[in-house]
């Protein structure tokens, strides 16, 4: 396998996992030519619905599972190699810890199997609980957790040997909106460390607030990848809200803007700036505010529009720059464009 530049703490490449048919089951093909590429000391996000391949795809990383194909890099080397996997911290989604045991011993059994001496175990387990806020509770014993207890002694047992780059498989599962905000600001920390954290979450909004780029993966394909910015750039509008006096916005609206409305096209309610990005008139009942919707994020090209509006005496109520959430990416990314309807997940051999 090829050696990832030196930027890179994941490069995957043409990465496919097929599993056979066999007595009782049918054949699956969960990944279906993987590419992506994760940098050194950003926070990543994946994300996609339920069967997806996102699990495969950890599972791959963390060697519980070979690819059926493709090649990757992680930390610069391939992937596989066990003095690299020592430099990498994994937490489950669906991780279980002996619950006789104390959070305390918890992180030190992890970092014993981690290969951390005694020592520094020790001293790791009693910063890190602190670091997780649960150092009040580490000498409690792991059946008196509460689910966000238990996430946040597993992000602890992630970090015992001081790892380079962190996966989280679903890291906010079950904690408050206080536990919540709390993991944001980990991640953020271990990001200003140096770290890499490539996180697996469904949360949107949370992947939104700390993410520096993410991949939606959807029936075992990449669909899209990048920042939310550039992955939302074509989508960026102004939208400009208006309203009159007197109960024609309609048609004051109309007048103000007849320079750039396209002639017969849907009695006025659509045109074209002069760099060509598309206008779009919405009017609701005749005393509501209009809106003008502007295919552009450059402000600089909404001046125009604006001072039209205000010389016919119009109301300025509002002008919102409108980019897409990361939930408006997802659910294009998992609808079929034909039908309207959620995708299926991965589709099975032979379907």
């Amino acid at each position: 396998m090829a050696t990832a530049t030196a930027d890179l703490a994941l490069d995957l490449k043409d990465v496919d996992k097929s599993y056979a048919a066999g007595w009782f089951k049918r054949g699956v093909h969960a990944l279906r030519g993987i590419d992506m590429h994760v940098g050194r000391g950003e926070v990543f996000g994946l994300l996609g619905p339920n069967g997806a391949g996102k699990s495969t795809l950890i599972k791959i990383l963390i060697t519980v599972i070979s690819p059926t194909r493709g090649q990757g890099t992680m930390l610069g080397q391939r992937i596989g190699d066990k003095a690299t996997l020592g430099r990498v911290g994994y937490l489950p989604e669906h991780h279980r810890f002996p619950d006789y045991l104390t959070g305390r011993q918890v992180v030190e059994f992890y970092g014993a199997m981690s290969g951390v001496s005694r020592s520094d175990r020790k001293r790791r387990a009693a910063e890190l609980l602190d670091f997780v806020g649960m150092a009040r509770w580490a000498d409690t014993k792991v059946r008196g957790y509460s689910k966000g207890m238990r996430q946040r002694v597993g992000i602890a047992q992630a970090l015992v040997n001081d790892p380079e780059l962190v996966l989280l498989d679903e890291p906010t599962d079950g904690v408050d909106p206080v536990g919540r905000r709390d993991i944001r600001e980990m991640c953020q920390t271990l990001k200003d460390r140096g770290k890499t954290v490539f996180l697996n979450s469904h949360l949107l909004s949370e992947l939104e607030m700390i993410c520096d780029r993410v991949a939606i993966l959807v029936q075992g394909r990449v669909a899209s990848q990048g920042t939310i910015d550039s992955l939302t750039t074509h989508r960026q509008r102004y939208e400009i809200e208006v309203s009159s006096e007197d109960s024609h916005v309609d048609t004051h609206v109309r007048q103000a803007l007849a320079p750039w409305l396209l002639p017969g096209d849907g009695g006025g309610l659509s045109g074209a700036l002069p760099g060509g990005e598309r206008m779009e008139l919405q009017f609701d009942q005749p005393h509501e505010p209009a809106r003008i919707i502007l295919g552009t994020s450059d402000a600089a090209r909404v001046q125009g529009v604006l001072d039209a509006l205000r010389a016919r005496g119009l109301t300025l109520r509002a002008v919102r720059p409108i980019r897409p959430s990361l939930e408006d990416l997802f659910m294009e990314a998992v609808t079929d464009p034909q039908t309207g309807r959620a995708l299926a997940p991965g589709a099975k051999e032979g379907a």
